[in-house]
């Protein structure tokens, strides 16, 4: 597909994560660009001021003319994410009208295709290793434009644009997803069980990883996580290294240190050590990341000098170990964890940064298949706090699961100071409450009670409970 005929793009759930980045992406290219989502969030709103155009209601009567117009078909393009239900109005309006539609997957890759492209795949830790290898290539001669699963605390932005030809993206398993890219470089983290709505079972999701290693370019280079349960395909001309937090391998940390807020740590890379890398994006999840993100790099031949200098000053990601509050009294931390192994990093990596201190964790289960999957280990992972407040599950995509619901954690987590509340109940249960380290965690719209959490937090600074 030939986007340069292309005229208008219209996003169908333009305000998530990585559709409103390609949104943004057309934005910045001229093109016109209008879509639908259920509701107004922070994303939806900023692109309203870059230039689009958004409404919040199901309906085709409310797409801006151009935009349906059968007429100018063959100039429009309609993407779509796979969150999308199947009988969504505006979807079927445009399959019934013949509009040219994609996934924002295919669109992805059809962008990518035309670059040299370092893509980043795994079940956990994909947001934070992409931005961290785009904010070391900006600050570096070779440049890059980023497509992020998160929002860039450095750029303020989900999609970085650049003047070169690299390209670094998220490649998404959800939905096979990254199965339409084939970069030249590429990141494998992790292969948890996850999405077992889409794959069935484990076996399936690791078939899909081989797929995906398989797309690399002939003569590419893969960087993957030492000792992941996954075996590599047969006959691919790739050179493959590998990283670790700790162990030895090709690219691993020594000498880790946690002073005055930052991590402190050496790198051992294939030809020698880079010395005394600081890194102030806390949690100890996060020194692996900069392993493997330092990895790429240092095979794109960035100097060590600006490696030190750019994870120096990387600020981190939105709703990734985000500390949204800090005082003498209490700290606020922001998470996207949805998964037990997740979970299990968070609260580990805070039992280090702030030993002794009670963490209250309140935590939105995502998916109703995702719980009912892995409720014992949500259960397990979440007994490692000192308080649980478990919400409601955010259904995403998914209808209701007969006899799935967040009681089916609650029930199995061993521990006595545990409560169910609704999302409207949180903030002034959080009045009332004396916490010293608290954590929100999910990848549902937790993420807009933030804002408020920070307030009451401010306001019961001086309170004696």
């Amino acid at each position: 597909m030939d986007l340069k005929k292309i005229n208008r793009v219209y996003f169908i759930g333009i305000g998530g994560i990585g559709m409103s980045s390609l949104a943004r992406y057309f934005l910045a290219g001229g093109y016109d660009v209008a879509g639908y989502d259920r509701v107004s969030t922070y994303l939806t709103n900023e692109l309203i001021k870059e230039g689009a155009i958004i409404h919040y209601n199901d309906d085709p009567e409310e797409i801006p003319s151009e935009f349906c117009d059968k007429t100018l078909s063959d100039s429009t393009l309609v993407v779509v994410t796979p969150a999308i239900p199947h009988d969504n109005i505006e979807l079927n309006f445009f399959r019934d009208n013949n509009f040219r539609i994609l996934k924002r997957s295919q669109v992805l890759g059809i962008i990518s295709d035309k670059m040299k492209t370092i893509a980043v795949a795994g079940t956990h830790g994909k947001t934070s290793i992409s931005t961290m290898i785009a904010h070391i290539l900006k600050q570096s001669d070779l440049d890059c434009t980023a497509f992020l699963g998160g929002v860039s605390k450095n750029y303020e932005n989900n999609l970085i644009l650049g003047k070169s030809d690299i390209a670094v993206l998220e490649a998404d398993e959800f939905d096979r997803s990254f199965l339409q890219i084939h970069p030249e470089f590429a990141v494998i983290s992790s292969v948890d069980a996850d999405h077992l709505d889409i794959y069935g079972d484990k076996k399936q999701l690791d078939e899909s990883f081989r797929l995906f290693i398989s797309q690399i370019k002939k003569g590419g280079k893969l960087v993957i996580k030492k000792n992941l349960d996954l075996t590599l395909p047969e006959n691919t001309d790739l050179e493959v290294y590998s990283y670790s937090l700790n162990q030895k391998a090709d690219f691993y940390a020594k000498n880790i240190k946690f002073l005055d807020g930052f991590y402190v740590f050496d790198i051992i890379v294939p030809d020698g050590v880079i010395e005394n890398v600081r890194l102030g994006f806390l949690g100890k999840m996060n020194v692996e990341n900069a392993v493997a993100a330092i990895g790429i790099s240092w095979i794109l031949g960035v100097p060590e000098i600006i490696i030190k200098k750019a994870i120096l000053c990387f600020t981190g990601v939105k709703r990734r170990f985000d500390v949204r509050f800090r005082s003498g009294k209490t700290v606020f931390i922001d998470d996207y964890a949805h998964h037990p192994v997740e979970l299990n990093s968070v609260i580990a990596s805070v039992r280090e940064i702030f030993p002794g201190k009670q963490i209250t964790g309140i935590f939105q289960p995502h998916l109703y298949s995702r719980t009912r999957d892995f409720s014992d280990e949500f259960a397990k992972s979440l007994e490692k706090l000192d308080r649980l407040i478990l919400m409601d599950i955010y259904p995403a995509r998914e209808k209701p699961i007969k006899g799935v619901s967040s009681e089916l954690i609650y029930d199995k987590a061993k521990m006595k100071d545990k409560i169910i509340l609704e999302k409207n109940e949180i903030i002034q249960y959080l009045r009332n409450t004396d916490v010293e380290v608290l954590l929100t965690l999910g990848a549902g719209d937790i993420d807009q009670l933030v804002s408020l959490i920070e307030e009451v937090l401010k306001g019961n600074e001086n309170r004696v409970f």
